[in-house]
């Protein structure tokens, strides 16, 4: 799974416009690790007790679908636009949930200490894979209907960016809670 991993991830690199364009390869090495173990932790984790598992590893490695890989590119790639940031950009701001997109995301993100809850209770890890897998659909969706650093006035930048940061937050949390790391970049 490392061996996957690092393979994936250093094939990424190659890529001029990609955050690890030029990263050495002790630090492509390091992501590959945490994208190969993430992997092969999350397919485990994410499958209800009573359903069949079927060991799958390009499915696994796979940075698309309900994988391990995916929610830790979707927080890789959260960090990369938040560094993009200017610090006035990243200033506290209450939040402007104009579009159906803000909202439902806004919405998820409240959700997330209610599914902790039923998770300790019911022991059942694959409960709160679901929810981060929805929440960074959920982010996916809102990314691409609403621009976040060229929004059209700061006001709505600065609501965007807390979503935003609100997110990775809790895409690092939960994916720890797994114990799954969550690379800054990819």
């Amino acid at each position: 799974a490392i061996e996957r991993g690092t393979e994936e991830v250093t094939m990424r690199s190659d890529n001029s416009s990609a955050p690890t364009h030029g990263m050495s390869r002790d630090g492509l090495s390091a992501i590959g690790r945490a994208v190969g173990i993430g992997a092969v932790k999350y397919a485990d984790l994410s499958n209800d007790l009573v359903r069949d598992y079927i060991f799958d590893m390009d499915r696994m490695i796979a940075f698309e679908g309900d994988t391990g890989p995916y929610l830790q590119y979707a927080h890789a790639r959260i960090c990369s636009m938040l560094e993009k940031a200017t610090p006035d950009q990243r200033a506290p701001e209450s939040f402007v949930l104009a579009t159906a997109e803000e909202r439902r995301l806004a919405l998820a993100l409240l959700r997330y200490p209610g599914v902790i809850e039923d998770v300790a209770r019911s022991l059942e890890p694959h409960r709160l894979c679901g929810y981060l897998h929805e929440l960074a659909e959920t982010f996916s969706g809102f990314y691409q209907a609403c621009p976040v650093l060229r929004a059209p006035d700061e006001r709505t930048i600065r609501s965007r960016v807390r979503l935003c940061d609100l997110v990775r937050r809790i895409l690092a949390d939960g994916l720890s809670l797994l114990g799954i790391a969550a690379p800054e970049r990819m």
